[in-house]
């Protein structure tokens, strides 16, 4: 993961919130909804940042929290209360879990930040059980899209984030993961709900 990344977002700890709670909120809530009914459930949560996805989760299931920076999980910390969580530090990109590991993965905001968005997303299903669902809420080009978003890019995604992700593309290199869910969340459809399944062989 980029040094200047981790520095960045070390940075925009004390920030985040005000940028991106508001805006981002109703989208969350809608994407973990399918996270509630049966409790008792393993589920991961990449790049849970100050934890802006933490008061829409149920009880009753096990969460793990993992970021790259010790002071986003610091500020993810006293949202996580009522929940069974455990934070960790760690790169999306090289997960420290056993392949099978979680009932569900939830990808929020991180697809588009990670340098190598494909082996986030396939150490995501590896570690996903076969029948679990992947949760993803991110900003995506379509194919034949750019313009301005691709040319911002290079200044961008050392940074912040990236603004070239095709998602198709991303997932067209991930083996098993099949689209349940694919609607527009934000700023006209750029931004995109997306739930995927691994299918039980």
């Amino acid at each position: 993961m980029s040094r200047f990344l981790r520095h960045s977002y070390r940075f925009a700890a004390p920030f985040y919130d005000v940028f991106l709670r508001g805006a981002t909120d109703a989208a969350r809530r809608r994407s973990l909804s399918t996270l509630h009914g049966s409790a008792g459930r393993d589920v991961l949560l990449l790049g849970v940042g100050t934890g802006l996805d933490l008061p829409h989760l149920p009880a009753g299931h096990r969460y793990v929290g993992l970021d790259l920076t010790t002071e986003m999980l610091a500020r993810a910390l006293p949202r996580a209360a009522p929940l069974d969580f455990r934070p960790l530090r760690g790169d999306a990109q090289r997960l420290p879990f056993a392949d099978a590991s979680f009932d569900a993965v939830v990808l929020h905001l991180i697809l588009a930040v990670v340098p190598t968005p494909a082996l986030c997303l396939g150490e995501a299903a590896r570690v996903v059980r076969p029948g679990g669902e992947l949760l993803v809420f991110d900003k995506f080009l379509r194919r034949g899209e750019g313009g301005w978003r691709r040319a911002l890019t290079p200044l961008t995604r050392h940074v912040a984030t990236r603004l070239d992700v095709v998602f198709e593309d991303v997932l067209a290199s991930v083996r098993g993961l099949e689209v349940e869910v694919d609607e527009p969340a934000l700023a006209g459809g750029w931004f995109r709900l997306i739930r995927l399944r691994k299918p039980i062989s």
